[in-house]
């Protein structure tokens, strides 16, 4: 397993437009090929910075899989006009031997 973590800065004005415009995109993520789970958190210091955190299978089903389909584009076209920024993505893999990984449900 590997987490995707996408760090989405959002418009101030912009956030309940953004969480609205999440739920009805949601489901293009969730039935993606090797998806097993996601997690979005908005900032408490900074509310306009959310955090999606996706459990993939591998690597390969988030990169090139899911970001290169046809899914993903709506996904993305669904949420860009909320994003004061271009998003920022990265990957990391549970270190298996440390106390709490990984997290339950995401």
């Amino acid at each position: 397993m590997i987490y995707e973590i996408a760090l989405l800065p959002v418009h101030k004005d912009r956030i309940d437009a953004f969480r609205n415009a999440f739920a009805e995109v949601a489901h293009l993520l969730t039935r993606a090929e090797g998806y097993a789970g996601h997690m979005l958190a908005q900032g408490i210091e900074t509310p306009e910075q959310f955090n999606l955190i996706v459990r993939w299978r591998s690597l390969e089903d988030h990169t090139p899989g899911f970001e290169e389909s046809e899914d993903h584009r709506l996904f993305m076209q669904g949420l860009e006009d909320c994003f004061s920024q271009e998003p920022t993505v990265y990957h990391i893999k549970a270190a298996g031997d440390l106390p709490g990984w990984p997290i339950p449900g995401i």
